[in-house]
């Protein structure tokens, strides 16, 4: 939930503070809001702030601009009034996935519609926060991959090393619209508004939410709320006094259940895997049985999420912990990706390699700047300021790496990001 206008802000802290007090409460008088200018460009704004590639018409932000983003933004506002708005179809691309050879297929919306789903998200994201459930952490308004993998650290260091790592099989893919409009008509009561969501799930196909799309995060945490809401009363259920034996981390549909490993709660996990596949059934969800594993970190063995390897492990000091590290593939591509800038570039300055080398590694330090990165950020760094050098000795027409010839001091003054710290914990 990005910082929006002081109005709008207001509206929405007004809505969620309802919605909160008034669990049976539904919503009507919605889609006035939606069709505000003030709506709308604030939907535009946080559009153009990721950076997203045009949809299949072709259309730019850059050609917005030129053209005029107050007309733009007008027309949509005119159209969603007369009602006469429609969707377009979806750019259909594929994105290499962790897993060799895998892929993930994204549907890229145009602007326009970017816009309108973005609208729509800003007023109905306050009545479903209400409502999400506190091991629910992906893409919601101040929350973060950083503190669910925090929650996972503190279950472990807590005793509940059995985890049961949960995949669904295609879940953006398989949501059913009529399952979730039910969903959202327990709380929107606006025919307008549900005719608009139905108009933006039909872009979709039959079934599915677009993964890219903007309503595309808040729709599928509504339709996985009553599956952490079972979680959640499952952690009730099972605590004994001030012990728990159940914590949950859910990051989209990344689903982390850590059980106590003590022998008296063994049964819990035949439990709650029974009651997670009764669930996922309602809402006619598979779970990947290939992928779909029970762990147990006493052993030795590790879990990924979100990017990174957890592992319980013996400090010097002899207390065990969760050893976080970045995974061995997440450094693999930000290396291959760096070495295409510099073979792209091979003929080009230093700084204007630098100028682009930067941003990649301060995106990627900025969110593995956790847990235990220290030595993989050091094999980064040597890695790169290896590649500088070499680069400068070809450009000098010398042969070798130049570690006499550019010193450190040299290397940091050209600019190179050398921020690596990592942040505690």
């Amino acid at each position: 939930m990005k910082k929006a206008s002081i109005n709008l802000q207001d509206l929405r802290r007004k809505i969620y503070i309802k919605a909160k007090a008034e669990k049976e409460k539904r919503f009507w008088g919605l889609y006035v809001h939606v069709c505000k200018y003030e709506t709308l460009e604030e939907s535009y704004i946080q559009a153009k702030s990721n950076n997203g590639s045009e949809g299949i018409d072709k259309v730019t932000f850059a050609e917005i601009e030129l053209r005029g983003r107050k007309e733009f933004l007008l027309s949509i506002q005119k159209e969603l009034r007369e009602e006469i708005y429609t969707t377009t179809k979806y750019r259909k691309i594929e994105i290499p996935k962790a897993e060799k050879g895998k892929k993930r297929k994204l549907s890229i919306p145009t602007i326009k519609d970017r816009v309108v789903q973005g609208a729509l998200k800003l007023i109905l994201e306050p009545i479903f926060e209400a409502d999400f459930q506190e091991g629910s952490y992906g893409y919601r308004p101040k929350r973060s991959q950083h503190q669910a993998l925090r929650k996972v650290q503190v279950a472990i260091l807590k005793g509940k090393t059995i985890v049961l790592d949960v995949d669904l099989k295609n879940y953006f893919d398989t949501i059913r619209h009529h399952i979730l409009l039910k969903k959202i008509a327990i709380r929107v009561d606006d025919k307008q508004i549900m005719r608009l969501i139905k108009l933006i799930l039909k872009s979709c196909g039959r079934k599915g939410v677009g993964q890219g799309s903007s309503l595309a995060p808040l729709l599928s945490n509504l339709y996985l709320n009553e599956v952490d809401k079972m979680l959640e009363k499952a952690k009730t259920v099972t605590t004994n006094g001030q012990y728990s034996n159940i914590e949950y981390a859910r990051f989209a549909d990344d689903i982390k259940i850590l059980i106590s490993s003590h022998p008296s709660q063994r049964w819990i996990i035949n439990a709650i895997t029974k009651r997670l596949k009764e669930e996922l059934h309602k809402i006619e969800v598979e779970v990947n049985e290939d992928k779909t594993n029970i762990t147990d970190l006493r052993k030795g063995d590790k879990i990924t999420f979100l990017g990174f390897d957890i592992k319980r492990i013996k400090s010097k000091k002899g207390k065990w912990f969760p050893l976080t590290t970045p995974k061995m593939s997440a450094r693999t591509k930000v290396i291959r990706k760096m070495k295409n800038v510099f073979k792209i570039n091979c003929s080009r300055h230093i700084l204007d390699v630098i100028d682009q080398i930067n941003p990649i590694i301060q995106g990627w330090v900025n969110y593995f700047r956790f847990g235990n990165s220290t030595k993989c950020f050091s094999y980064v760094k040597d890695w790169i300021n290896t590649k500088v050098r070499k680069h400068m000795q070809r450009a000098s027409k010398r042969r070798g790496i130049g570690w006499k010839r550019w010193s450190k001091d040299f290397i940091q003054k050209l600019g190179l990001f050398s921020n690596y710290k990592v942040c505690i914990s």
